[in-house]
């Protein structure tokens, strides 16, 4: 009986140590794309999970530590939500797109602003810019194993370039247009560099 009470109370521990290590994680995440780096302390980052610095050092070491374990918590969200849609539906694969923009996009942006001065962003925004490259080589495999040479890597870089946030902040931000507007010209674009 003693046993099976250590078991439920070791299991319920290490539940509990799951969730506050991820709560750390989002609200590192979350404050890392509402301000600028330098802005975001440990303090900040505790208080928004609710814990103490104390904590949030015990499970990073550093806010160094702390911002590389957000880089691989962020990566593995987005790649399941951009490797939702299968590969070869242009409309899923857009949706998918513009989805993940409206969440991830003002973030994506704000890190990007930051990449030429702050090494932990460049890291963060060098990851993400891998991450879209694959992405475009998994969403449109079909089309690109049909090109070769030269001719796939410039089809490979109109994806790449085409499927970019900035495209996306210029419908959504600069020219006003609504989300559905957005994917709807968004997907155009793509049909046109496939054709």
């Amino acid at each position: 009986m003693k046993s099976k009470r250590r078991a439920y109370r070791m299991g319920a521990r290490a539940e509990a140590a799951a969730e506050t290590h991820r709560r750390i994680l989002e609200a590192a995440i979350e404050l890392f794309g509402e301000r600028l780096y330098d802005d975001v302390s440990l303090a900040d980052v505790a208080d928004a999970a609710q814990v103490t610095v104390q904590t949030v050092l015990r499970r990073f070491v550093s806010k160094e530590g702390l911002t590389e374990a957000a880089i691989a918590r962020g990566v593995e969200e987005v790649r399941s939500q951009r490797w939702a849609a299968p590969a070869g539906d242009l409309a899923a694969t857009v949706r998918g797109l513009v989805e993940h923009y409206e969440a991830w996009g003002a973030r994506s942006l704000r890190f990007l602003s930051q990449e030429a001065r702050t090494p932990a962003m460049r890291k963060l925004t060098d990851a993400g810019r891998v991450l879209h490259h694959e992405w475009v080589d998994h969403a449109f495999a079909a089309r690109l194993s049909a090109a070769k040479g030269a001719a796939r890597e410039r089809l490979r870089a109109r994806l790449v370039a085409v499927t970019d946030v900035f495209v996306w902040k210029i419908m959504r931000r600069d020219l006003g247009l609504s989300r559905g507007a957005t994917e709807l010209t968004l997907r155009e674009l793509v049909a046109a560099v496939l054709a």
